[in-house]
């Protein structure tokens, strides 16, 4: 049975503390919505970006964001590969949080086939590794280094079972989803139960772990960037020692580290929220939310492409072209979007 153990010291509990008090804050702001949605696709580009550079991936955050416009870029296809994986990661966590799915083994194993598609060998992909991992680091002029040791394949399966069975229990306890995230993230590093994306796959859950526990912070944040600003802070703090069986079992050290980087990520978003909603935008807004999905989407769409028609939105949205007629005028009323051009030829643009 999975025990984490771990502390609460009083640095861990005033920053918690202040999360809180900031998520409420962020819970509350009244803003655009087409200034949600971009500072929603920021943070996605942001989480895509960091998360798949850790790793060694080239793009640059104009590339990903090119390619979450689904715009083609030159660059190596492996590179393109992994941040489309990521890209897709993140949108299935969204979807298990929207259906109100549990997290269970297949939604782990599907995290890591969707993250490592056509860059790992498809046997591999959403499948437990069959062999000894180790964490080697390379040495100019010497022999590389191994630094960790992950525990006997046969074992890996009961021990993600064990994890996932601890995650279940605190979907209904009364545990800081934060700490629950946190711990979530440096027991998949630890017990690296795939062959490779095993970073990518325990951040990834992490942030799903956060959507699904009510973390969420109208998702306009972005964790990775923090690991990515320092990444040798970041390893020295998800290091657990030399080897699984005799790891230091005290998660309290990266749990300092991971709030604490939480909390940098949520001043930044609550500062950013602040000054939106601080602005005299619209005298129409009168709750947080006032427009449908649907209409939120079309603004998404707006956002990535620049122009569109009305039959880029019935594609998108699958509805008839009246409906989306229909959006499109309570949009225009709103002044969120604008009209150019004239029969055939009219498409909108952003207001």
């Amino acid at each position: 049975m999975f025990n984490p153990k771990y502390k609460l010291t009083n640095s861990i509990v005033q920053m918690l503390t202040a999360i809180a008090e900031s998520k409420a804050v962020i819970e509350r702001a009244k803003i655009m919505p087409q200034q949600e949605l971009k500072l929603r696709r920021r943070a996605l580009i942001r989480m895509t970006h960091s998360s798949t550079a850790i790793e060694g991936n080239r793009l640059n955050a104009n590339q990903v964001e090119a390619l979450l416009a689904q715009k083609k870029i030159d660059a190596p296809q492996r590179d393109i590969y992994e941040v489309q994986n990521y890209l897709k990661a993140l949108k299935y966590a969204e979807k298990i949080v929207k259906t109100g799915q549990p997290i269970t083994e297949k939604v782990l194993l599907n995290i890591h086939k969707l993250v490592t598609n056509r860059t790992l060998l498809q046997e591999q992909c959403g499948h437990y590794r069959k062999t000894r991992v180790f964490v080697v680091r390379q040495r100019s002029g010497f022999p590389d280094e191994i630094v960790y040791t992950g525990p006997v394949a046969n074992k890996v399966p009961e021990l993600c079972k064990n994890l996932l069975r601890w995650i279940a229990g605190n979907e209904r306890k009364e545990i800081n989803p934060v700490i629950v995230a946190g711990i979530v993230h440096q027991e998949i590093a630890a017990i690296h139960p795939f062959a490779d994306g095993n970073g990518r796959t325990a951040r990834a859950l992490a942030t799903l772990m956060l959507y699904k526990l009510g973390y969420d912070f109208r998702r306009l944040f972005a964790l990775e960037d923090y690991y990515n600003s320092d990444r040798q802070a970041y390893y020295k703090a998800i290091n657990i020692g030399e080897n699984y069986e005799e790891r230091r079992v005290d998660f309290t050290p990266w749990l300092e580290y991971f709030v604490k980087g939480f909390k940098e990520e949520i001043d930044n978003v609550r500062s950013a929220v602040a000054t939106l909603s601080g602005r005299k935008i619209n005298k129409n807004i009168k709750s947080q939310v006032f427009l449908s999905k649907d209409q939120m989407e079309i603004l998404d769409l707006l956002g990535q492409i620049g122009k569109i028609t009305v039959k880029d939105i019935a594609e998108r949205i699958k509805c008839s072209k009246r409906t989306a007629q229909l959006h499109l005028v309570k949009l225009k009323k709103l002044g969120m979007i604008k009209q150019v051009g004239k029969g055939p030829a009219s498409a909108y643009v952003t207001g």
